[in-house]
């Protein structure tokens, strides 16, 4: 049972299309997991990032900039090294909606007003890749092998 649930999580077809978007999305994922965790790249840490959320209803704001930051970070690395690609996706895939429907679906469409394009096109590559897996160069696909 869990060597055919490990072997679930870690099969991936042997296509590159995946990589093509596990880097940019991992490198993006993490940048900006890196401002809410850790201030980098301009962005506020725990704390400011803590307040923001709370100021708009998102409580606690502390523990969901942790929850959001730790899932936008980490969830890119694994997305960039390609490891347990279809479950780190399909937690960004939530985080993203929860960012547009807590925060720009009443800015409208465009990320110029704060909109929600930028976070829906984030959703929408990590469905993809959730639904695909980590492809050709992926972690996944190498500890796939040994698994069998």
């Amino acid at each position: 049972m869990t060597t055919a649930l490990v072997q679930k999580a870690l099969a991936t077809p042997a296509s590159l299309a995946p990589l093509a978007l596990r880097i940019p999305a991992g490198i993006i994922f993490m940048a900006h997991g890196a401002q809410k965790l850790f201030g980098w790249f301009g962005g506020f840490g725990l704390e400011g990032t803590g307040q923001w959320l709370a100021s708009i209803g998102l409580e606690p704001g502390y523990l969901m900039a942790l929850a959001s930051g730790s899932a936008e970070f980490f969830g890119g690395l694994a997305l960039l090294i390609g490891l347990l690609t279809r479950p780190a996706a399909l937690v960004l895939t939530v985080t993203m909606l929860v960012a547009i429907f807590t925060v720009h679906i009443g800015n409208g469409m465009f990320m110029s007003n704060n909109g929600y394009e930028f976070a829906l096109a984030m959703a929408a590559i990590s469905a993809s890749l959730a639904i695909s897996g980590g492809g050709r160069f992926s972690l996944d696909q190498h500890l796939a092998r040994k698994v069998q």
